[in-house]
């Protein structure tokens, strides 16, 4: 067993010369002398020298990100700043599809709870209004009374809309076609515009500047196109036959926007259907525009 090691010993401590020659003139260019024991320190700190520079790479260069099982350190944050930024469009796509509905449906006359694009950022209260009772004395109920046949059908009378109806009284509208009313303005009836008759084929034309918010077919009203005007002013045109403009177009009162038509479920002939909506309040077309045949 002695022998063994001290032939073992003895192979570590031989020493080797390795010699580089020149393959054409076999001259010497450079040589080395080795033991085994030199060799196994060269291999064993070549090895550490390795596993060093490896860690080293991993730990602080990015290509970490190449090796498998590794990811880049900043992508949680990225992650995070993006669910933030999606959570915010989120809500904004929500806003604008709940204002083009409410749009849509004062274009087509149908009722909503809410016309509030802000009612998305509200919470529901856990408030308990259960316990208060509201009483309503003599004076109150005749001064409401009063009050509410003063302003029911007086648009411009209302205070609080005085500032914004001086605008509107203002506007020097266009007829959008001329021809004869065959069905007027009726609140009560839920009929929010003005039914006109006109010759074949005749140009439905802007009433006033604006810009077209909708245009578009739906199942009720047909071809249908509406505009906002200045001083929250809104004209609807209803079972056109064709319609010139599209959602985002500037025109100018008297432009041609659409044709003279008979689309839609609700339409029970050739007519225009003209509407006229002052903040979210229709009016009686008829009270603004004179609709006569030249």
């Amino acid at each position: 067993m002695g022998d063994g090691k001290k032939k073992f010993r003895n192979k570590l401590n031989t020493r080797y010369r390795i010699v580089i020659y020149n393959n054409d003139t076999y001259e010497e260019k450079i040589h080395f002398r080795l033991s085994g024991m030199n060799f196994f320190s060269i291999v064993v700190l070549s090895a550490v020298l390795l596993i060093v520079l490896t860690a080293y790479i991993i730990a602080f260069t990015p290509l970490r990100e190449y090796i498998p099982g590794y990811t880049d350190v900043s992508l949680n944050r990225r992650v995070y700043d993006m669910e933030h930024k999606a959570d915010s469009l989120e809500l904004v796509f929500k806003q604008k599809d709940l204002y083009i509905n409410n749009l849509k449906k004062i274009i087509m006359g149908e009722d909503f709870d809410t016309d509030s694009i802000n009612s998305l950022l509200t919470k529901s209260s856990n408030t308990d209004f259960s316990n208060i009772t509201i009483k309503k004395s003599k004076e109150d109920s005749i001064f409401r009374l009063e009050y509410e046949t003063e302003t029911r059908n007086n648009i411009f009378g209302n205070p609080i809309m005085s500032d914004i109806s001086q605008d509107f009284q203002m506007v020097s509208f266009f007829t959008p076609v001329n021809g004869i009313v065959t069905n007027s303005f009726d609140r009560d009836e839920k009929h929010y515009g003005t039914d006109l008759v006109a010759g074949n084929n005749a140009v439905i034309k802007a009433t006033a500047d604006g810009t077209v918010i909708f245009s578009d077919w739906t199942v009720e009203n047909g071809y249908c196109i509406g505009i906002q005007h200045n001083g929250n002013l809104i004209s609807i045109y209803k079972h056109n036959a064709v319609l010139l403009k599209e959602d985002g177009d500037y025109v100018n009162a008297g432009d041609p926007i659409a044709i003279f038509g008979n689309s839609g479920s609700l339409s029970t002939g050739p007519h225009l259907h003209f509407e006229l909506w002052f903040n979210g309040i229709p009016l009686n077309p008829e009270e603004y525009i004179s609709f006569e045949i030249n």
